[in-house]
């Protein structure tokens, strides 16, 4: 018997299925945090964080200034794109290869193969030095096994890149502690 002014119980406690929704939703936000949250090499830490390379001018291949800078804005819109292997879309997200292969035939109207390897093999004037880099150049990474990453340097000693699962499109040192010991050579595609 209900007594006037008295909550109707059905009201005031939540319904089985409704409490379920709710615990389903919680673990499922868990578990996407715990898969956000994977294991990362971990970033290296500065006394002084700006690239040695600051300070040089910047410089955009002789004869190609304009598409150099259409690369470069291309790129830098990119910076915070989700990474994922085999992407190379903003809407899907970049892998490395897709990332410079997406700037370049959108920016400058050059398809490249979807591979860093096969990248680094294309015609093109190779760059020995980090020093002689140019804004648009391809920089390449790798070791023993080969060359295994690439990005686009965009001048003043930073490259924006793709660089690992779980992560974003971002812009680094090339003179950093781990791209530094890894660089293998740029690729000038737009002279």
């Amino acid at each position: 018997m209900m007594y006037p002014g008295a909550a109707d119980p059905s009201l005031c406690s939540p319904a089985p299925w409704r409490v379920a929704r709710h615990v389903l939703l919680g673990v499922t936000v868990l578990l996407l945090a715990a898969c956000a949250s994977s294991a990362r090499r971990p970033e290296p830490t500065y006394k002084d964080s700006r690239s040695s390379l600051a300070d040089l001018p910047a410089r955009a291949p002789s004869g190609s200034a304009g598409t150099a800078n259409d690369v470069l804005f291309r790129a830098i819109a990119l910076v915070g794109t989700p990474y994922r292997w085999g992407g190379n879309t903003p809407d899907g997200g970049f892998d490395c290869s897709g990332l410079v292969d997406y700037i370049y035939r959108n920016a400058a109207g050059l398809m490249l193969p979807h591979s860093s390897r096969e990248m680094s093999q294309i015609s093109g004037q190779r760059v020995r030095t980090m020093t002689d880099l140019v804004s648009g150049d391809l920089v390449f990474f790798g070791g023993n096994d080969g060359i295994s990453h690439v990005g686009v340097y965009v001048g003043k000693g930073r490259f924006v890149h793709a660089p690992n699962s779980g992560g974003t499109v971002r812009l680094d040192d090339i003179d950093g502690p781990y791209w530094r010991d890894h660089f293998a050579f740029g690729k000038r595609l737009l002279d």
